[in-house]
């Protein structure tokens, strides 16, 4: 934890290369160790958003650590600057998890 899912409607080239840099941006804003952070990538998704031009929504989970009004911005400027998606064509949703029920290792963090 934190787990970031990127789903945008452009094709990647390099996946493994967004996937690692996205990941340190996480641990950055976060400040949570990048060991931690896990991200899915679905690109190349049909996505619609008022009309076919690319989008992209991310979904952030952590357990605390989550300013959302300080980590739109640099999560989109990410976006724009790697993939090209204008920021007025991302969502983001961010959701702070209890440490109850978040599991790793065969346990919960709380």
């Amino acid at each position: 934890m934190p787990y970031i899912n990127v789903s945008t409607s452009e094709k990647i080239e390099d996946k493994k290369r967004l996937l690692e840099e996205i990941s340190i941006l996480i641990s950055s804003l976060t400040n949570k160790s990048k060991r931690f952070v896990m991200a899915k990538l679905d690109d190349d998704s049909e996505m619609y958003f008022d009309d076919e031009s690319p989008c992209c929504y991310l979904e952030i989970k952590s357990i605390g650590s989550l300013n959302s009004s300080e980590m739109a911005k640099p999560i989109c400027n990410f976006i724009y600057e790697k993939i090209g998606i204008p920021l007025d064509r991302i969502y983001i949703s961010f959701e702070d998890v209890s440490a109850s029920m978040w599991a790793w290792n065969g346990k919960t963090f709380g």
